[in-house]
């Protein structure tokens, strides 16, 4: 698996979730798969079917988030600087067609969510604004088309 970078925070929280997962989620499972044993035979028992299907899923999660973990690199938040985009810069653009301002922060790939304002570093959008300074204009080759967005503030 390819080395993934990611944050102090989200190291801890993977590791947080890892451990919910092992400590709560699969004694629960397991739980549930004695219950649907209890009730006789295996062989038409859909309670039990499922509660496996679930501890399969449930194992193979924990498994890829502890292949992410052990192949995390953590960044080093210090080293960030605000004179070009980079990883961690939380970057303010202003669409040119529209002048609708956005501000992202760029982030990996294991700790994006739009929803947090969190832009995964490899998306185009992302990709097409690093290594520019402010009041460079972009341009993006994005899905729908070409958009240009000017670079309005860059900080941490």
């Amino acid at each position: 698996m390819a080395i993934s970078y990611m944050t102090e925070d989200g190291y801890k929280k993977l590791k947080e979730d890892i451990n919910t997962l092992e400590t709560v989620d699969r004694p629960a499972i397991s739980k549930q798969i004695a219950e649907a044993r209890d009730k006789g035979d295996l062989s038409e028992n859909a309670e039990y079917d499922a509660a496996k299907e679930a501890q399969g899923l449930l194992e193979a999660r924990i498994a890829q988030m502890k292949n992410l973990l052990a192949n995390a690199r953590l960044i080093n938040e210090d080293a960030i600087g605000t004179d070009v985009v980079q990883i961690l810069n939380k970057v303010t653009i202003r669409n040119t067609k529209n002048n609708q301002q956005m501000t992202y922060t760029i982030v990996a790939e294991s700790e994006a969510n739009l929803k947090e304002n969190k832009m995964a570093v490899s998306t185009p959008i992302a990709q097409g604004l690093m290594g520019k300074k402010v009041g460079d204009v972009a341009e993006i080759k994005v899905p729908s088309g070409v958009m240009s967005f000017e670079i309005m503030n860059i900080s941490l």
